[in-house]
Protein backbone atom coordinates (compact mmCIF):
# COMPACT_ATOMS: atom_id res chain seq x y z
CA UNK A 1 0.00 0.00 0.00
CA UNK A 2 1.33 3.40 -0.71
CA UNK A 3 0.69 4.68 2.21
CA UNK A 4 2.63 2.06 4.31
CA UNK A 5 6.42 1.86 4.06
CA UNK A 6 7.54 5.75 4.12
CA UNK A 7 10.72 6.81 5.47
CA UNK A 8 11.29 8.68 8.69
CA UNK A 9 10.86 12.26 8.42
CA UNK A 10 14.22 14.36 8.20
CA UNK A 11 14.96 16.26 12.15
CA UNK A 12 14.16 19.52 9.93
CA UNK A 13 10.77 18.97 9.21
CA UNK A 14 8.97 20.36 11.93
CA UNK A 15 10.63 23.70 11.03
CA UNK A 16 8.44 23.48 8.23
CA UNK A 17 5.42 22.36 9.64
CA UNK A 18 5.81 25.47 12.19
CA UNK A 19 5.79 27.40 9.41
CA UNK A 20 3.12 26.10 7.78
CA UNK A 21 0.10 26.70 10.45
CA UNK A 22 -0.10 30.36 10.04
CA UNK A 23 -1.21 29.18 6.65
CA UNK A 24 -3.32 26.48 8.39
CA UNK A 25 -5.52 29.32 10.22
CA UNK A 26 -5.69 31.07 7.05
CA UNK A 27 -7.80 28.22 5.27
CA UNK A 28 -10.06 27.88 8.55
CA UNK A 29 -8.19 26.09 11.19
CA UNK A 30 -8.74 28.60 13.12
CA UNK A 31 -6.05 30.08 16.02
CA UNK A 32 -2.66 28.43 14.62
CA UNK A 33 -1.29 31.44 15.49
CA UNK A 34 -1.97 31.40 18.91
CA UNK A 35 -1.16 28.19 18.76
CA UNK A 36 2.61 28.65 17.34
CA UNK A 37 3.25 32.05 18.74
CA UNK A 38 2.66 30.91 22.35
CA UNK A 39 4.19 27.49 21.90
CA UNK A 40 4.85 26.45 25.43
CA UNK A 41 6.36 23.49 24.92
CA UNK A 42 10.58 24.94 24.78
CA UNK A 43 12.02 21.37 25.28
CA UNK A 44 10.43 20.35 21.94
CA UNK A 45 9.03 16.55 22.98
CA UNK A 46 5.88 15.14 24.71
CA UNK A 47 7.43 13.42 26.51
CA UNK A 48 7.21 14.60 30.03
CA UNK A 49 5.67 17.05 29.13
CA UNK A 50 3.21 19.42 30.92
CA UNK A 51 1.05 21.43 29.42
CA UNK A 52 0.06 24.86 31.24
CA UNK A 53 -2.31 24.55 34.09
CA UNK A 54 -6.01 24.88 33.79
CA UNK A 55 -8.27 26.18 36.22
CA UNK A 56 -11.41 24.76 34.11
CA UNK A 57 -11.13 22.33 31.39
CA UNK A 58 -13.60 23.76 28.25
CA UNK A 59 -14.80 20.70 26.06
CA UNK A 60 -15.55 20.27 22.84
CA UNK A 61 -17.04 17.39 21.52
CA UNK A 62 -16.74 15.71 17.79
CA UNK A 63 -19.12 13.01 17.37
CA UNK A 64 -21.81 12.42 19.78
CA UNK A 65 -22.81 9.14 18.60
CA UNK A 66 -22.90 5.48 20.64
CA UNK A 67 -19.51 5.93 22.08
CA UNK A 68 -19.94 10.24 22.33
CA UNK A 69 -22.54 9.61 24.19
CA UNK A 70 -21.01 7.64 26.84
CA UNK A 71 -18.33 10.09 27.32
CA UNK A 72 -20.53 13.21 27.51
CA UNK A 73 -22.18 11.73 30.11
CA UNK A 74 -19.28 11.14 31.81
CA UNK A 75 -17.72 14.08 31.46
CA UNK A 76 -20.85 15.93 32.36
CA UNK A 77 -20.10 14.36 36.25
CA UNK A 78 -16.36 15.10 36.45
CA UNK A 79 -15.91 18.60 38.21
CA UNK A 80 -13.69 21.30 36.45
CA UNK A 81 -15.16 20.54 32.87
CA UNK A 82 -17.68 22.71 30.94
CA UNK A 83 -18.24 21.12 27.70
CA UNK A 84 -19.31 24.40 25.56
CA UNK A 85 -19.97 22.80 22.17
CA UNK A 86 -20.66 19.21 20.07
CA UNK A 87 -20.36 18.55 16.53
CA UNK A 88 -22.27 15.71 14.62
CA UNK A 89 -24.01 15.38 10.86
CA UNK A 90 -27.00 13.01 12.60
CA UNK A 91 -29.57 15.53 13.85
CA UNK A 92 -30.68 12.43 15.81
CA UNK A 93 -27.55 12.34 17.66
CA UNK A 94 -27.35 15.92 18.43
CA UNK A 95 -30.69 16.09 20.09
CA UNK A 96 -29.74 12.83 22.52
CA UNK A 97 -26.10 14.89 22.92
CA UNK A 98 -28.40 17.76 24.55
CA UNK A 99 -30.69 15.89 26.66
CA UNK A 100 -28.12 13.64 28.40
CA UNK A 101 -26.67 17.14 29.01
CA UNK A 102 -29.58 18.14 30.78
CA UNK A 103 -30.07 15.30 32.67
CA UNK A 104 -26.64 15.09 34.01
CA UNK A 105 -27.02 18.72 35.34
CA UNK A 106 -25.16 20.48 32.42
CA UNK A 107 -26.17 23.18 30.21
CA UNK A 108 -26.87 22.51 26.31
CA UNK A 109 -24.11 23.03 24.33
CA UNK A 110 -23.29 24.96 21.38
CA UNK A 111 -24.08 22.59 18.33
CA UNK A 112 -21.89 22.81 14.90
CA UNK A 113 -23.46 20.46 11.78
CA UNK A 114 -24.73 20.79 8.63
CA UNK A 115 -21.76 19.41 6.95
CA UNK A 116 -18.53 16.99 7.22
CA UNK A 117 -16.65 20.27 7.71
CA UNK A 118 -18.76 21.57 10.46
CA UNK A 119 -16.16 20.48 13.32
CA UNK A 120 -14.12 23.41 11.89
CA UNK A 121 -16.51 25.95 12.87
CA UNK A 122 -16.40 24.23 16.20
CA UNK A 123 -12.46 24.20 16.12
CA UNK A 124 -12.59 28.01 15.38
CA UNK A 125 -14.26 29.05 18.83
CA UNK A 126 -11.41 30.85 21.77
CA UNK A 127 -13.72 29.35 24.47
CA UNK A 128 -12.30 25.94 24.21
CA UNK A 129 -9.31 24.26 25.33
CA UNK A 130 -9.57 20.26 24.64
CA UNK A 131 -11.43 18.51 22.20
CA UNK A 132 -12.41 14.92 21.59
CA UNK A 133 -12.60 13.30 18.55
CA UNK A 134 -15.01 10.40 18.78
CA UNK A 135 -15.91 9.86 15.30
CA UNK A 136 -15.15 6.81 11.99
CA UNK A 137 -11.46 6.29 12.29
CA UNK A 138 -10.46 7.87 9.01
CA UNK A 139 -11.59 10.84 10.79
CA UNK A 140 -8.89 10.70 13.78
CA UNK A 141 -6.08 12.06 12.11
CA UNK A 142 -7.42 15.05 10.41
CA UNK A 143 -9.85 16.32 13.32
CA UNK A 144 -6.83 15.24 15.67
CA UNK A 145 -4.29 18.00 13.93
CA UNK A 146 -6.58 20.52 13.35
CA UNK A 147 -7.23 20.26 16.97
CA UNK A 148 -3.91 20.97 17.88
CA UNK A 149 -3.24 23.80 14.97
CA UNK A 150 -6.29 25.78 16.75
CA UNK A 151 -4.79 25.78 19.41
CA UNK A 152 -6.62 22.60 21.50
CA UNK A 153 -5.41 19.73 23.05
CA UNK A 154 -6.88 16.54 21.02
CA UNK A 155 -8.05 13.68 22.78
CA UNK A 156 -8.93 10.69 20.18
CA UNK A 157 -10.75 7.56 20.48
CA UNK A 158 -8.62 4.36 19.16
CA UNK A 159 -6.51 3.82 16.88
CA UNK A 160 -5.13 7.81 16.52
CA UNK A 161 -4.19 7.67 12.90
CA UNK A 162 -4.20 4.73 9.94
CA UNK A 163 -0.91 4.89 8.22
CA UNK A 164 2.92 5.42 8.86
CA UNK A 165 2.66 9.21 7.53
CA UNK A 166 -0.41 9.85 9.84
CA UNK A 167 1.61 8.88 12.81
CA UNK A 168 4.32 11.12 12.66
CA UNK A 169 2.00 14.02 11.09
CA UNK A 170 0.58 13.92 14.85
CA UNK A 171 3.48 13.38 16.64
CA UNK A 172 5.29 16.50 14.81
CA UNK A 173 2.19 18.57 14.87
CA UNK A 174 1.99 17.98 18.70
CA UNK A 175 5.63 18.94 19.09
CA UNK A 176 5.14 21.91 17.26
CA UNK A 177 2.24 23.16 19.10
CA UNK A 178 2.27 22.55 22.72
CA UNK A 179 -0.88 20.80 22.37
CA UNK A 180 -1.44 17.11 23.87
CA UNK A 181 -2.23 14.40 21.43
CA UNK A 182 -3.90 11.65 23.81
CA UNK A 183 -5.56 8.57 22.53
CA UNK A 184 -8.27 7.66 24.64
CA UNK A 185 -7.28 3.45 25.58
CA UNK A 186 -9.97 3.32 28.24
CA UNK A 187 -8.13 0.03 28.96
CA UNK A 188 -5.16 1.37 30.10
CA UNK A 189 -7.45 2.46 33.27
CA UNK A 190 -9.57 -1.23 34.19
CA UNK A 191 -9.16 -2.25 37.69
CA UNK A 192 -7.03 -5.39 36.71
CA UNK A 193 -4.90 -3.87 34.35
CA UNK A 194 -4.03 -0.95 36.82
CA UNK A 195 -3.21 -3.50 39.08
CA UNK A 196 -0.58 -5.51 36.99
CA UNK A 197 0.62 -2.06 36.52
CA UNK A 198 1.39 -1.76 40.41
CA UNK A 199 2.62 -5.25 40.26
CA UNK A 200 5.10 -4.70 37.73
CA UNK A 201 6.19 -1.66 39.08
CA UNK A 202 6.57 -3.20 42.72
CA UNK A 203 8.61 -5.99 41.03
CA UNK A 204 6.13 -8.69 42.15
CA UNK A 205 6.74 -10.36 38.43
CA UNK A 206 10.31 -10.48 38.21
CA UNK A 207 12.46 -8.97 35.34
CA UNK A 208 9.80 -9.03 32.21
CA UNK A 209 10.38 -11.18 29.46
CA UNK A 210 7.18 -11.47 27.43
CA UNK A 211 3.54 -10.17 26.99
CA UNK A 212 0.38 -11.27 25.53
CA UNK A 213 -2.54 -9.00 24.18
CA UNK A 214 -5.48 -9.35 22.25
CA UNK A 215 -9.11 -7.98 20.98
CA UNK A 216 -11.64 -10.86 20.46
CA UNK A 217 -14.68 -9.52 20.39
CA UNK A 218 -17.67 -11.23 17.71
CA UNK A 219 -18.82 -8.09 16.18
CA UNK A 220 -20.76 -9.37 13.09
CA UNK A 221 -23.49 -8.12 13.97
CA UNK A 222 -22.45 -4.99 13.22
CA UNK A 223 -22.45 -5.73 9.55
CA UNK A 224 -26.25 -5.00 10.29
CA UNK A 225 -25.82 -1.22 11.02
CA UNK A 226 -27.02 0.04 7.50
CA UNK A 227 -28.27 3.13 8.71
CA UNK A 228 -26.45 4.33 11.84
CA UNK A 229 -23.87 2.77 13.87
CA UNK A 230 -20.24 1.82 13.86
CA UNK A 231 -20.91 -0.96 11.30
CA UNK A 232 -22.57 1.13 9.10
CA UNK A 233 -18.24 2.20 8.96
CA UNK A 234 -16.52 -0.36 10.56
CA UNK A 235 -17.49 -3.02 8.22
CA UNK A 236 -15.64 -1.85 5.29
CA UNK A 237 -12.49 -1.88 6.60
CA UNK A 238 -12.51 -5.69 6.38
CA UNK A 239 -13.39 -5.39 2.70
CA UNK A 240 -10.33 -2.65 2.59
CA UNK A 241 -7.22 -3.71 4.69
CA UNK A 242 -5.85 -6.92 5.79
CA UNK A 243 -4.24 -5.87 9.07
CA UNK A 244 -4.74 -6.10 12.87
CA UNK A 245 -6.78 -3.72 12.64
CA UNK A 246 -7.49 -2.90 16.25
CA UNK A 247 -4.50 -3.34 18.68
CA UNK A 248 -4.70 -0.91 20.98
CA UNK A 249 -7.29 -2.37 23.44
CA UNK A 250 -4.64 -5.22 24.48
CA UNK A 251 -1.33 -3.31 23.49
CA UNK A 252 -1.92 -0.62 25.56
CA UNK A 253 -1.97 -1.89 29.02
CA UNK A 254 1.11 -4.23 28.21
CA UNK A 255 3.12 -1.51 26.67
CA UNK A 256 2.29 0.57 29.78
CA UNK A 257 3.67 -2.77 32.08
CA UNK A 258 7.12 -2.89 30.05
CA UNK A 259 7.63 0.74 29.78
CA UNK A 260 7.50 1.30 26.36
CA UNK A 261 8.90 4.84 25.53
CA UNK A 262 10.12 5.39 29.07
CA UNK A 263 13.25 2.78 28.96
CA UNK A 264 12.22 0.36 26.06
CA UNK A 265 10.31 0.62 22.57
CA UNK A 266 9.27 -1.60 20.19
CA UNK A 267 12.07 -2.61 17.54
CA UNK A 268 10.53 -4.61 14.97
CA UNK A 269 7.13 -6.56 14.15
CA UNK A 270 6.33 -9.96 11.50
CA UNK A 271 2.41 -10.62 11.25
CA UNK A 272 -0.05 -13.39 10.19
CA UNK A 273 -3.42 -13.69 9.22
CA UNK A 274 -5.43 -16.76 8.77
CA UNK A 275 -8.48 -17.05 5.75
CA UNK A 276 -10.92 -14.29 5.59
CA UNK A 277 -13.98 -16.50 5.21
CA UNK A 278 -16.37 -15.82 8.53
CA UNK A 279 -17.84 -12.78 7.37
CA UNK A 280 -18.65 -13.94 3.65
CA UNK A 281 -20.30 -16.90 5.26
CA UNK A 282 -22.49 -14.45 7.78
CA UNK A 283 -23.61 -12.21 5.13
CA UNK A 284 -24.76 -15.30 3.21
CA UNK A 285 -26.64 -16.33 6.11
CA UNK A 286 -28.07 -12.96 7.09
CA UNK A 287 -28.83 -10.98 3.75
CA UNK A 288 -30.73 -11.77 0.75
CA UNK A 289 -28.14 -12.56 -2.21
CA UNK A 290 -28.06 -8.93 -3.96
CA UNK A 291 -27.40 -6.99 -0.13
CA UNK A 292 -24.14 -5.02 -0.44
CA UNK A 293 -23.32 -6.83 2.46
CA UNK A 294 -22.78 -9.86 0.01
CA UNK A 295 -21.03 -8.03 -2.77
CA UNK A 296 -18.14 -6.78 -0.50
CA UNK A 297 -15.09 -8.66 -1.19
CA UNK A 298 -13.67 -9.24 2.72
CA UNK A 299 -9.88 -9.52 2.76
CA UNK A 300 -9.17 -9.21 6.38
CA UNK A 301 -8.58 -12.83 7.85
CA UNK A 302 -10.45 -13.80 10.43
CA UNK A 303 -8.00 -14.09 13.29
CA UNK A 304 -4.66 -11.86 12.63
CA UNK A 305 -1.93 -12.65 14.90
CA UNK A 306 1.42 -9.92 15.06
CA UNK A 307 4.26 -10.25 17.48
CA UNK A 308 6.44 -7.24 18.29
CA UNK A 309 9.93 -7.29 19.58
CA UNK A 310 11.45 -4.66 21.59
CA UNK A 311 14.66 -3.15 22.02
CA UNK A 312 15.18 -4.64 25.04
CA UNK A 313 14.65 -8.04 23.77
CA UNK A 314 11.37 -8.54 25.07
CA UNK A 315 8.27 -10.31 22.80
CA UNK A 316 4.80 -9.16 22.18
CA UNK A 317 2.15 -10.97 20.92
CA UNK A 318 -0.71 -9.07 19.42
CA UNK A 319 -4.35 -10.85 18.41
CA UNK A 320 -7.15 -9.35 16.17
CA UNK A 321 -10.84 -11.28 15.79
CA UNK A 322 -13.97 -9.60 15.29
CA UNK A 323 -15.30 -12.38 13.08
CA UNK A 324 -15.77 -16.27 14.65
CA UNK A 325 -17.97 -17.03 16.90
CA UNK A 326 -16.10 -17.40 20.32
CA UNK A 327 -16.51 -15.60 24.06
CA UNK A 328 -14.87 -12.09 24.27
CA UNK A 329 -11.49 -11.69 25.38
CA UNK A 330 -9.36 -8.53 25.75
CA UNK A 331 -6.35 -11.43 26.53
CA UNK A 332 -3.57 -9.73 28.79
CA UNK A 333 -0.52 -11.58 30.19
CA UNK A 334 2.49 -10.14 31.60
CA UNK A 335 5.09 -12.75 32.36
CA UNK A 336 8.78 -11.87 34.54
CA UNK A 337 11.29 -14.00 35.79
CA UNK A 338 9.29 -14.21 38.85
CA UNK A 339 5.45 -14.90 37.90
CA UNK A 340 2.44 -14.15 35.67
CA UNK A 341 -0.55 -12.64 35.46
CA UNK A 342 -2.83 -13.56 32.94
CA UNK A 343 -6.55 -11.98 32.22
CA UNK A 344 -9.98 -13.37 30.91
CA UNK A 345 -10.36 -14.89 33.24
CA UNK A 346 -7.65 -13.22 35.75
CA UNK A 347 -5.13 -15.67 37.43
CA UNK A 348 -1.93 -15.30 38.81
CA UNK A 349 1.10 -17.81 39.42
CA UNK A 350 4.35 -16.75 41.27
CA UNK A 351 7.57 -18.09 42.05
CA UNK A 352 7.32 -16.85 45.39
CA UNK A 353 3.99 -18.35 46.60
CA UNK A 354 5.61 -21.78 45.68
CA UNK A 355 3.11 -23.18 43.83
CA UNK A 356 3.37 -21.63 40.59
CA UNK A 357 2.24 -25.02 38.54
CA UNK A 358 -1.01 -23.80 39.54
CA UNK A 359 -2.96 -21.00 38.70
CA UNK A 360 -4.23 -18.87 41.67
CA UNK A 361 -7.83 -17.47 40.72
CA UNK A 362 -8.88 -15.63 43.64
CA UNK A 363 -8.01 -12.11 43.02
CA UNK A 364 -9.38 -10.57 46.16
CA UNK A 365 -6.08 -10.56 48.09
CA UNK A 366 -4.20 -9.02 45.08
CA UNK A 367 -6.61 -6.14 45.26
CA UNK A 368 -5.87 -6.03 49.08
CA UNK A 369 -1.99 -5.81 48.08
CA UNK A 370 -1.99 -4.53 45.10
CA UNK A 371 -4.90 -2.28 43.75
CA UNK A 372 -3.42 1.03 41.89
CA UNK A 373 -3.51 4.03 43.97
CA UNK A 374 -5.65 5.93 41.26
CA UNK A 375 -8.24 2.91 41.17
CA UNK A 376 -8.29 3.14 44.98
CA UNK A 377 -9.19 7.30 44.87
CA UNK A 378 -11.73 6.96 42.13
CA UNK A 379 -13.25 3.81 42.16
CA UNK A 380 -16.03 4.88 43.62
CA UNK A 381 -17.13 7.34 41.32
CA UNK A 382 -16.45 5.41 38.41
CA UNK A 383 -19.24 2.53 40.13
CA UNK A 384 -21.43 5.06 40.33
CA UNK A 385 -20.88 6.87 36.34
CA UNK A 386 -19.55 3.18 35.36
CA UNK A 387 -18.49 3.14 31.55
CA UNK A 388 -16.90 -0.01 30.79
CA UNK A 389 -16.81 -1.47 34.04
CA UNK A 390 -15.56 1.98 35.69
CA UNK A 391 -12.47 2.03 33.37
CA UNK A 392 -14.13 4.83 30.94
CA UNK A 393 -14.69 7.15 34.08
CA UNK A 394 -10.87 6.91 35.31
CA UNK A 395 -9.93 7.53 32.32
CA UNK A 396 -11.49 10.77 31.96
CA UNK A 397 -11.41 11.83 35.45
CA UNK A 398 -7.43 11.44 35.22
CA UNK A 399 -6.49 13.25 32.04
CA UNK A 400 -9.13 16.45 33.71
CA UNK A 401 -6.61 16.15 36.67
CA UNK A 402 -3.28 15.93 34.60
CA UNK A 403 -4.75 19.18 32.99
CA UNK A 404 -5.91 21.12 36.07
CA UNK A 405 -2.94 20.48 38.00
CA UNK A 406 -0.32 21.21 35.24
CA UNK A 407 0.78 17.66 35.12
CA UNK A 408 2.07 15.41 32.09
CA UNK A 409 -0.58 13.20 30.96
CA UNK A 410 0.24 9.76 31.54
CA UNK A 411 0.32 8.83 27.55
CA UNK A 412 1.53 11.07 24.98
CA UNK A 413 1.47 10.84 21.07
CA UNK A 414 4.05 9.08 20.59
CA UNK A 415 2.27 6.48 22.68
CA UNK A 416 -0.78 7.03 20.64
CA UNK A 417 1.67 6.51 17.22
CA UNK A 418 3.49 3.45 18.29
CA UNK A 419 0.40 1.66 19.35
CA UNK A 420 -1.33 2.91 16.52
CA UNK A 421 1.12 2.20 13.78
CA UNK A 422 0.73 -1.65 14.38
CA UNK A 423 -2.17 -1.71 11.93
CA UNK A 424 -0.56 -0.58 8.97
CA UNK A 425 2.82 -2.08 9.39
CA UNK A 426 0.75 -5.19 9.98
CA UNK A 427 -0.71 -4.80 6.94
CA UNK A 428 2.90 -4.29 5.21
CA UNK A 429 4.25 -7.23 7.04
CA UNK A 430 1.33 -9.27 5.32
CA UNK A 431 1.51 -7.98 1.81
CA UNK A 432 5.54 -9.00 2.38
CA UNK A 433 5.15 -12.67 2.90
CA UNK A 434 5.16 -11.50 6.72
CA UNK A 435 8.60 -10.24 6.79
CA UNK A 436 9.17 -8.24 9.55
CA UNK A 437 8.71 -4.54 9.61
CA UNK A 438 10.59 -2.03 11.72
CA UNK A 439 8.57 0.15 13.57
CA UNK A 440 9.45 3.89 14.20
CA UNK A 441 11.05 5.09 16.90
CA UNK A 442 8.69 7.98 17.25
CA UNK A 443 10.41 9.68 20.45
CA UNK A 444 13.69 9.86 18.00
CA UNK A 445 15.61 8.44 21.11
CA UNK A 446 14.06 10.13 23.71
CA UNK A 447 12.30 7.16 25.02
CA UNK A 448 15.83 5.91 26.89
CA UNK A 449 15.30 8.98 29.55
CA UNK A 450 11.33 9.18 29.87
CA UNK A 451 9.83 9.36 33.06
CA UNK A 452 7.38 6.34 33.80
CA UNK A 453 3.69 6.43 33.05
CA UNK A 454 1.55 7.52 35.67
CA UNK A 455 4.73 8.31 38.05
CA UNK A 456 2.78 11.04 40.16
CA UNK A 457 0.82 11.23 43.18
CA UNK A 458 -2.51 10.75 42.79
CA UNK A 459 -4.45 12.56 45.71
CA UNK A 460 -6.84 15.32 44.13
Amino acid sequence: MSDINLPQPHATRRGVLQAGLMGSAAIGLSTGARAQGNNPNTQGRMIDYAAPRLDKVRVGVIGTGRRGATHLRLLANIDGVEIKAICDVVPAAIASAQTILRDNGAPEAAVHTGSDEAYRELLARDDIDAVFVITPWRWHHPMAKAAMVAGKHAFVEVPVALSVEECWDLVETSEATGQHCMMLENVCYGRDELMALNMVRQNVLGELLHGEAAYIHELRWQMKDTEEGTGLWRTGWHARRNANLYPTHGLGPVSQYMGINRGDRFDYMTSMASPALGRQLYAQREFPADHERNQMRYICGDMNTSLIKTVRGRTIMVQHDTTTPRPYSRHNLIQGTGGVFAGFPNRIALEASGDFHHWDQDMEPYYAQYDHPLWTQVSGLAAQHGGHGGMDYVMLWRLVYCLRNGLPLDQNVYDAAAWSVINPLSEASLEDRSNSKDIPDFTRGAWQSAGEMMADVYAG
